[in-house]
C-alpha cells in the first residue's frame, strides 16, 4: 500500500467536501459522504447550483479511482471520516481503529483456513469500516451484509463500499429488531456500549435485564447468536468490564448454554483514551452439531501494535495455537 496515494486520495476528498460543506451549508461529515458519491459516479449532484456543479466536475478530472488499491481507499476515507467525527458529538460516531479491523482480518483468515465461501454480517457496521479492512484481506466468495441505525454512518458505508466496490447488501434499521436474513458463518461487530432504551423490544432477549433498563451490548450478542449458523463464529469488539458488570452472571449463563469461549484477546491500553474505555476482542463460536470447546481458551494481552517486535513474538503464539485448534475440528 503506498502512503502518497492515500494521503492524495485524502487531501481530494477533504477539498471536495470543504467545498461542499460550505456551498450548501451541510456538516462535514455529510459532505465527505456526498463527495464520496460524486467521485464514485464522477459527476456532481444535479441539484447542486450551479458554482458547485462547476467546481466538482473540475475536481473529479483531477483523480482516477483507477490509480488506488482497495486499502488506500479504505484509509483515505476513513481519514476523512475521523475528520468529520472530530466535530460530531453523538458517542456512536466513532470508528473501529484501522490496527484492531486489520487483526480482526487476520482472525477471520485463522478461523476459515480453508472454507472458499463465507457469509459476514456486522449488526453495528458503522461506516463499515471494519467489514471492508475483513473484506480487503479475503480471497475467498464473500457475501456479506451490515445493519446501521444511524442514516449518516449508512450513507458513509454505502459510499466506502461503493468506492472499493465492495458488494454489501445495507439494513438501514434498530439492529436488535428482527431481520430478513438467513443466518451466516461470521458475525462481526464493534459493540455499541450503553443501555438499550426500548424496554419492549428487549423484552423479546433472554439477556434482557431483570429490572430497568438493558445492555444493549448484551443484547447485540444475543442478536449476533440469533443469525449466526451453527458451529459458526462471533468476534466481538467489547468492553474489558464485559464479565464484571451487574448483568454479568445473566451473561455468563446465557453463553454457558449456547456458545463456547474460543478466546479474548485485550487490545493495547494504548489504543485508548482512558483505561475504563479499553477494550478486548471476544471470539465465540455457537454451539451446534461438530463444535466443540478448545482444549484452551486463547486469552492474551496484545502488545503495542507500534511495536513488531512484540506483535511477531504474539503472532507467532496466535498461530501456533490456531493450527492445534484447527486440527481438533
Amino acid at each position: 500500500m503506498n502512503q502518497q496515494n492515500v494521503e492524495k486520495l485524502f487531501e481530494w476528498l477533504d477539498e471536495a467536501a470543504t467545498t461542499i460543506e460550505h456551498q450548501e451549508n451541510s456538516s462535514y461529515l455529510n459532505a465527505v459522504a456526498d463527495a464520496m458519491d460524486i467521485l464514485f459516479n464522477q459527476a456532481p449532484f444535479e441539484d447542486m447550483g450551479d458554482f458547485l456543479k462547476q467546481q466538482m466536475e473540475k475536481h473529479v478530472k483531477e483523480i482516477s479511482l483507477e490509480d488506488y488499491e482497495k486499502d488506500e481507499i479504505r484509509k483515505a476515507t476513513q481519514l476523512a471520516i475521523l475528520k468529520g467525527m472530530k466535530g460530531a458529538t453523538q458517542q456512536q460516531h466513532l470508528i473501529t481503529p484501522d490496527t484492531v479491523a486489520m487483526f480482526m482480518g487476520y482472525l477471520t483468515q485463522r478461523l476459515y483456513p480453508e472454507q472458499q465461501q463465507l457469509s459476514i454480517f456486522d449488526p453495528a457496521c458503522g461506516t463499515a469500516n471494519l467489514l471492508s479492512a475483513i473484506m480487503n484481506q479475503m480471497e475467498k466468495e464473500l457475501r456479506v451484509f451490515g445493519s446501521e441505525v444511524d442514516e449518516t454512518l449508512l450513507q458513509l458505508a454505502l459510499a466506502n463500499a461503493n468506492l472499493q466496490k465492495n458488494e454489501i447488501e445495507f439494513f438501514h434499521q434498530d439492529s436488535l429488531r428482527p431481520f430478513l436474513m438467513e443466518p451466516v458463518d461470521l458475525v462481526v461487530a464493534d459493540l455499541p456500549v450503553g443501555y438499550y432504551p426500548d424496554d419492549v423490544q428487549a423484552s423479546n432477549f433472554k439477556l434482557q435485564a431483570e429490572e430497568g433498563h438493558s445492555y444493549a451490548h448484551h443484547l447485540f450478542i444475543e442478536q449476533g447468536l440469533n443469525y449466526t449458523k451453527e458451529s459458526g463464529y462471533l468476534m466481538f469488539i467489547v468492553p474489558n468490564f464485559l464479565f464484571d458488570s451487574d448483568q454479568s452472571a445473566q451473561l455468563n449463563a446465557f453463553l454457558r448454554e449456547h456458545a463456547h469461549i474460543v478466546g479474548m484477546l485485550q487490545l493495547p491500553e494504548s489504543l485508548f483514551k482512558d483505561e475504563k474505555h479499553a477494550k478486548s476482542i471476544l471470539i465465540l463460536q455457537k454451539k451446534g452439531q461438530g463444535s466443540k470447546a478448545p482444549k484452551e481458551a486463547l486469552l492474551a494481552k496484545l502488545p503495542s501494535f507500534k511495536n513488531p517486535n512484540a506483535m511477531g513474538d504474539i503472532l507467532t503464539q496466535l498461530n501456533s495455537w490456531f493450527d492445534v485448534y484447527n486440527a481438533r475440528k
